[in-house]
């Protein structure tokens, strides 16, 4: 991933084989990953059958599904900045046990007062955990898979949430709405001590915080075991210069990184905008369209499965070729994909098609995008860079759902509301296409 450069790039790392000790960081962070997709994707799925138990209208739910965002924001402001100071693994750890303990308690919810608390709640441990993953897996890959490696570990994202759809159906027949959460709350709390006990620290970040050898050295050799130690911790002496210079947000445009952080922020958020606007209101208002439930929800979880296809071919691409004319494009794709899926009217195999490419697009898209922050920025301020990021990102999607809320009790067709999302796709391409042209002017 040349094109993209690399903040705090090293030798070892990058010439290591894919070997035992990165697959299994990028194994993990691809399991929280699908967990945080099913967390994050759940209130959708089970928001139609809670509206329908407690007497609501459905567009009651646009304030459930922006408080959860609203969440994901704040975890990925403040608790970002902390793992840059604490460490990933620390914060990954910490963000689990919130969104699974709170996921679990949102089952026992009986008013929307309860379900508000307990899924802002959970949302602040699923922000956290996003840019931590991301950081970790980015940390570990060579330079030749580094994009490849954070767009598959995070297809676990939209793989958790496709998942997610298809069972949901399953345990809200079976079980009712709330098993959905139950399931949600207890993988993620049984995943944590398999985390504690396997989970490695990140090498860059421990140098880069000027660790002791000992502990960097074990890390070293799995990574490689002919490798230097010494070699490896001097590849990476300036980062611990950058470390000294601290961790707050205002580094993120220092250096020449105003123009680059900006249009990030933009890019990203537009695309959230757009990719929760339609995960989370998907489901409703093609019911509202007249399709069965079930086949509203296998639509979204179509869009899902299509960001997942999306992910990994376009991650490839970026590793070989520009990841601005890759992303931009994709962006724009997207615009047109939406489009099909606005007029697909009840046809299924329109929906599916528009909800598939839509996804490749949307969903495919801002996890490669995802890759590219944690490129641009060097260790000491990677989890910062990708948590502001995400965070500038969720209020976009957090305006996402409010405002299809707002339309959808105003009197919108379905139709008009997802034609509205070609806007805010074409934006981020523009956006795209423009940080390529500041990174290529500055050389990099």
């Amino acid at each position: 991933m040349a094109a993209m450069g690399e903040g705090g790039g090293n030798a070892v790392i990058d010439r290591a084989r894919f070997g035992p000790l990165q697959f299994g960081v990028t194994a993990l962070c691809f399991i929280i990953a699908m967990l945080d997709g099913f967390d994050t994707q759940s209130i959708a799925f089970v928001a139609p059958k809670i509206a329908e138990d407690w007497g609501l209208a459905p567009s009651a739910f646009g304030p459930i599904f922006a408080i959860g965002l609203l969440g994901l924001t704040v975890g990925a402001f403040t608790l970002s900045p902390a793992a840059d100071k604490f460490g990933r693994k620390t914060v990954i750890l910490i963000s689990t046990f919130i969104f699974g303990l709170f996921a679990l308690l949102t089952a026992f919810s009986t008013s929307m007062n309860e379900l508000l608390i307990y899924r802002f709640i959970t949302g602040v441990g699923l922000g956290a955990a996003m840019p931590n993953i991301i950081a970790l897996t980015s940390e570990y890959g060579p330079a030749r898979l580094r994009a490849t490696l954070v767009t598959v570990m995070f297809c676990g994202f939209p793989l958790g949430s496709t998942i997610g759809g298809l069972i949901s159906t399953w345990l809200i027949a079976t079980w009712d709405w709330h098993s959905v959460f139950v399931v949600g709350g207890v993988l993620p709390l049984l995943l944590l001590p398999v985390l504690w006990f396997m989970l490695p620290e990140s090498v860059r970040f421990l140098v880069a915080k000027g660790a002791p050898e000992h502990k960097i050295a074990p890390i070293v050799k799995k990574i490689d075991a002919d490798a230097s130690v010494s070699e490896f911790i001097a590849g990476l002496k300036h980062e611990q210069s950058s470390a000294a210079k601290g961790f707050s947000v205002f580094q993120l445009f220092r250096e020449g990184r105003t123009p680059v952080t900006l249009l990030l922020w933009v890019a990203f958020f537009m695309n959230l905008l757009v990719m929760y606007f339609l995960v989370n209101w998907l489901p409703t208002l093609l019911k509202g369209a007249g399709l069965p439930l079930s086949m509203a929800i296998l639509s979204t979880a179509t869009l899902n499965l299509g960001g997942v296809v999306g992910a990994i071919v376009l991650g490839r691409m970026i590793d070989k070729i520009s990841p601005y004319v890759v992303l931009g494009s994709a962006y724009a794709a997207s615009a047109a994909f939406i489009a099909l899926l606005a007029f697909g009217g009840t046809n299924l195999t329109v929906l599916l098609l528009g909800a598939a490419l839509s996804g490749f697009g949307v969903v495919g898209a801002q996890i490669g995008c995802n890759a590219l922050t944690a490129a641009v920025y060097p260790t000491a301020i990677r989890a910062t860079g990708v948590g502001w990021a995400l965070g500038v990102g969720r209020i976009g999607a957090i305006v996402g759902p409010l405002v299809g809320g707002v339309l959808l009790a105003a009197g919108w067709t379905p139709q008009s509301l997802i034609l509205l999302a070609v806007i805010p796709a074409v934006i981020a391409s523009i956006a795209v296409f423009t940080l390529g042209g500041v990174r290529r002017r500055a050389g990099v």
